[in-house]
Order: structure tokens, then C-alpha cells, then sequence
């Protein structure tokens, strides 16, 4: 049951991730990538999305 629960946050605040990179303004497909790395990456992806990556993003998908 905790295991799932664990599951269900991190499938949250990856979804929450990606509608915070496509609500930067900014080229599509480096938007595309940044999402999809942070989905393959699961946890770690996150991790780095929110701890180091998150100001920077809107630099990044220019």
C-alpha cells in the first residue's frame, strides 16, 4: 500500500512538472524533451527538476 501511494506522488508531481514546462513560453520541441526526460527519469528527473532546474527552465526551452 505504500508503495503505491510513493507511486501516486511521484506520478503527480511529474505530471505537474510537464504542465509547468509547457506553460513556459518557448521552442516545442526542447519543451517535448525536457517533459519526456523528466517522465523517463522518474524520481531522479524530479529531483533535479525541482531542486536545480526549475528557475532555469524557461532559459533552457528559449
Amino acid at each position: 500500500m505504500l508503495s503505491f501511494i510513493i507511486y501516486i506522488i511521484g506520478l503527480v508531481l511529474c505530471v505537474k512538472a510537464i504542465i509547468e514546462i509547457f506553460s513556459l513560453a518557448g521552442n516545442m520541441p526542447k519543451k517535448i524533451i525536457a517533459a519526456v526526460l523528466i517522465f523517463l527519469t522518474s524520481w531522479i528527473g524530479l529531483a533535479v527538476y525541482y531542486f536545480y532546474a526549475r528557475e532555469k527552465m524557461a532559459e533552457w526551452v528559449k
